[in-house]
């Protein structure tokens, strides 16, 4: 197993999804790494954790990364989290992202929860994310 494209994986996917046009109409430039101090915006895009496992095998190192990115809204109903959900999961799933150590196989959608949070105060969107690599 090799863990040394981790954080090649998660500069590769916060570039997708800070310069993606239809996610960026959605939530301007509110992408975020990790959840923003002071006040959050309405509507953000936030990476989230992350789990990885050995795939390697006789020819070289790889791992499977399954990785989480949250979309957080302030907004009343679900309507502007689901559009924003849907422009990262456009952005992500099969992309063919570039990174700067190793090379993404593959990079896929595994599954969505959408849920109230805080009391019902915020809409939390969860997009879990699985990308196979292997570590040049």
């Amino acid at each position: 197993m090799s863990y040394g494209c981790a954080a090649a994986l998660q500069e590769a996917v916060f570039a997708a999804l800070a310069g993606d046009a239809a996610l960026a109409a959605e939530v301007g430039g509110a992408v975020h790494d990790a959840v923003p101090p002071g006040p959050a915006p309405d509507l953000y895009v936030a990476l989230g954790p992350e789990e990885a496992e050995g795939r390697g095998d006789a020819t070289g190192r790889g791992a499977l990364h399954r990785f989480t990115v949250s979309v957080i809204s302030g907004q009343p109903g679900f309507a502007g989290a689901k559009r924003a959900a849907a422009a990262v999961s456009d952005a992500l799933d099969g992309a063919d992202l570039t990174l700067s150590r190793g090379h993404l196989v593959a990079l896929r959608l595994e599954r969505v929860r959408a849920r109230r949070t805080d009391g019902a105060a915020l809409r939390r969107i969860d997009l879990r994310f699985a990308a196979r690599i292997e570590d040049d």
